[in-house]
């Protein structure tokens, strides 16, 4: 613009919005790359070619640059301060000099493979350097820590960051800024938006410009007013670089081969999941072919390369699959594995058996892997509600870190082994991976220590070992209800049989002798895998196991029972349909708003919440109690009572729904939430006794239910502990325990008053009658687990002190 007609525009302008654009015109002899744009979903869908190459068709429905230090042009932290939503820094702990020593004093054993050097590039793009400009307001924070045995310069990093509502709008921009002043620019590849149109999760991509050895920073994520420069890329240029990586499976000396190189080459289509000046990734996947050009019918291989082009390199990422829902005779495959990325065996396993409707995954980089680890804040992921409030003060021992990594050995962490999880699931008794987290996840959101995040990201990749993952070639996505109302593996075929279609939708049958595995999983005991790992990186893999088990609890049972497509799960067992409701919620919460299954696990999730609530809560003959009372729930004792705990799981699992925004889970916990509180301060139940394993709410199976607790208490308890003073001396001889002790294993991190906890935690916030009143007892019991062995159940109420 001529300096006249900037002048003449300039008078016309407020005060405040002229000194932006200022700072702005002076900032930008260069250009910041803050934002990356990008989509959500499986991205952009393209063809190199112009079109799909073999592909199902969908249905209709670097040379671094010198760091800039120094402050922002105008800096205001508006609401959004560290001291308001948590901080990795002090107050006092900007611009100081390089950390040295380990901080966590320990190395990081993250989920990589290993990784091969990249061609030595003819020219390196440099990253465009930073500029004076204007910043306004601090939204959180991460740590980055070097842990490698030497410096790194130019480090890639990636990962995955929830925002609270209203806190990053949908048009505004970020840029890093260390504490040492360093700017950083930044590409933000948003995938999930609030109600209100603000961001509510991004992948971040950033090149750090240096860390020394064992060097820690924390790099504030500010926003600006720097304009967005996408440079988004073509997967060819892998190929201009050297790029190669394939997937081999010889079976019965016959090998199988997918290599994504070739794949880009004949102009396959591609995905794109990032896009910016920072960081492309691209995903392409084909089924395995043999050299005569046979297709393998079940063996698909999938590849995520994620391309830093200022530095050139790239991660790959892996994943063979044997998960087709429809393919006729499905079975158990045994093949010799091998993984090969720039011409370099990096992985190999003879004779591997591939269990039927599962996958496995290897994470490999081609180039020099950065080692830069990644700690996010906790304050601010626990402030969003994306996650639990879990009790921060918790510490966990350096025995329990080790201990995690003690049993991070072996086959448990190669395809098809579970990790840490318990590979039967039905299995009984308090377990570590149960809770809205397993315990290791919550460790690591409360520690942020990388033993504990190797843990929890390795067994969320192995949660593909279990045979649960179905996908549709139809739109190469996890299977959806939405699409086939009747399918299911349960049931006779004629239950199966769409009336609109007129198509059977059963799966196709997998005989025991060719599918059987040693993993047994169900909706009962089953953990929360990904959620979290995909919250905290962004990695496509995670969202699609989120989404493979949410959809699977939805149609393992009879299509009938169901009520088909609505995927309703009250006939399942109580802590089914409290686990199921979790993994549902969090997938209607986090799935990028541009994929067609977040409106699917909504209509689900919502289909679901009505039944509860005409069931409950509008329905004025409901139980007085607030606990589940269908015919899956009043199981025990001759069909009289119910089991609290489970019920407690429930509440807990709304509780977490109501928190990610779903106000029909609001509104059913608003009735649902009675059952914990009731049971700590109804005065005809002593509390001490609040946390029983079965509780009896009618006479007979045949009787109508109870109407106040004092039946409830007869129905219940025994006459001599009746005849007791509550929390009396003579009580606690009479069971055995300390004065003000609860029943139910209180000194365990899984017993039942641990189960009632987040139950209590959740009603205490939801405002249900005397919840406050009801917290206070629960936390003045004078036995209480240490969390710090496993905090999954430590969850505490935001509202009450």
């Amino acid at each position: 613009m001529p300096l006249s007609n900037f002048l003449k525009t300039a008078m016309t302008l407020p005060l405040h919005t002229l000194a932006m654009r200022i700072a702005a015109i002076a900032a930008f002899g260069s250009t910041l790359v803050a934002c990356g744009g990008g989509g959500g979903g499986s991205g952009s869908n393209t063809s190199l070619a112009g079109t799909s190459a073999s592909a199902p068709a969908a249905p209709a429905a670097p040379a671094p640059t010198a760091p800039v230090t120094g402050g922002s042009a105008n800096e205001d932290t508006l609401d959004l301060s560290d001291e308001a939503l948590g901080s990795n820094t002090g107050p006092d702990e900007a611009d100081t000099a390089p950390e040295t020593g380990t901080p966590d004093n320990t190395p990081v054993t993250a989920p990589i493979s290993g990784s091969v050097p990249a061609p030595a590039p003819a020219t390196i793009t440099p990253i465009t350097p930073v500029g004076s400009y204007a910043t306004y307001g601090t939204v959180t924070d991460v740590r980055l820590q070097n842990t490698g045995t030497g410096a790194e310069a130019n480090a890639p990093i990636t990962f995955g960051q929830v925002f609270a509502a209203g806190h990053l709008l949908k048009n505004e921009m970020l840029v890093g800024r260390l504490d040492n002043g360093t700017m950083v620019p930044l590409q933000l590849d948003a995938k999930a938006y609030h109600p209100d149109g603000s961001v509510r999760h991004a992948v971040i991509s950033a090149i750090l410009p240096g860390l020394a050895a064992n060097e820690a920073r924390t790099m504030s994520l500010v926003k600006t007013n720097a304009p967005n420069t996408p440079g988004a890329q073509s997967p060819k240029a892998l190929l201009s670089n050297g790029f190669s990586a394939s997937v081999h499976a010889t079976i019965n000396g016959i090998e199988y081969k997918a290599s994504a190189d070739d794949l880009i080459k004949s102009g396959w289509k591609y995905n794109t999941w990032l896009s910016g000046a920072v960081a492309n990734e691209w995903q392409v996947s084909a089924p395995l072919t043999s050299s005569a050009g046979v297709q393998h019918p079940h063996l698909t291989a999938r590849f995520a390369i994620r391309w830093y082009d200022s530095v050139k390199k790239a991660r790959v990422d892996v994943t063979l699959e044997n998960n087709w829902a429809y393919e006729a005779n499905p079975s158990n495959i045994t093949y010799d594995a091998k993984v090969v990325v720039g011409g370099q065996e990096m992985y190999t396993k003879p004779a591997m058996t591939h269990l039927h409707h599962s996958r496995w995954r290897k994470l490999f980089w081609w180039g020099q892997a950065p080692q830069v680890y990644v700690r996010h804040n906790t304050a601010y992921l626990i402030a969003s509600r994306a996650v639990p409030n879990y009790d921060q003060t918790v510490v966990t021992s350096e025995a329990t870190l080790k201990g995690l990594m003690t049993k991070w050995t072996g086959t448990a962490i190669e395809p098809m082994g579970v990790g840490l999880a318990n590979s039967y699931m039905p299995s009984t008794g308090g377990r570590n991976d149960l809770g809205i987290m397993p315990g290791w996840a919550a460790t690591y959101l409360l520690s942020m220590d990388p033993r504990a995040k190797t843990v929890t990201l390795g067994t969320a990749d192995l949660a593909g070992s279990w045979s649960a993952h179905y996908r549709d070639k139809n739109t190469d996505r996890p299977i959806s209800l939405i699409d086939y109302p009747y399918m299911t593996i349960l049931g006779r075929p004629t239950d199966t049989k769409n009336p609109a279609t007129k198509q059977n939708e059963a799966f196709p049958s997998c005989p025991s002798a060719s599918c059987k595995t040693p993993n047994s999983h169900d909706s009962s005991h089953q953990p929360g895998f990904a959620y979290l790992p995909y919250l905290v990186t962004g990695d496509y893999y995670y969202l699609e196991e989120l989404q493979f088990w949410a959809m699977f609890n939805v149609f393992q049972s009879n299509p009938g029972y169901r009520s088909n497509i609505k995927g309703l799960l009250h006939r399942d067992q109580v802590r089914g349909q409290a686990w199921s409701i979790r993994t549902l919620a969090e997938a209607a919460y986090i799935t990028p708003d541009n994929d067609r299954l977040k409106e699917h696990f909504a209509r689900v999730m919502e289909s679901n919440m009505e039944w509860y609530n005409t069931t409950y809560t509008r329905n004025a003959s409901a139980n007085v109690f607030g606990v589940l009372d269908m015919g899956s729930a009043v199981i025990y004792n001759g069909k009289r009572g119910i089991a609290p705990w489970q019920d407690d799981f429930f509440t807990q699992a709304l509780g977490h729904a109501a928190e990610l925004g779903f106000d029909s889970a609001r509104t059913l916990l608003s009735w649902k939430g009675k059952a914990p509180v009731v049971r700590m301060t109804d005065p005809a139940m002593c509390w001490i006794d609040a946390s029983l394993y079965s509780m009896n709410i009618r006479d007979a199976e045949t009787s109508p239910f109870y109407t106040n607790m004092a039946q409830v208490v007869a129905g219940s308890q025994s006459e001599g502990f009746r005849a007791l003073a509550c929390g009396s001396a003579e009580m606690a001889s009479f069971l055995k325990l300390k004065v003000g002790e609860m029943t139910g294993y209180s000194s365990t991190v899984t017993g039942y008053p641990s189960n009632m906890q987040p139950a209590l935690a959740y009603a205490a916030d939801a405002g249900v009658p005397n919840g406050a009143a009801a917290w206070t007892r629960f936390m003045a019991r004078s036995v209480k687990p240490n969390y710090g062995v496993s905090p999954q159940f430590a969850i505490v109420p935001r509202n009450v002190q």
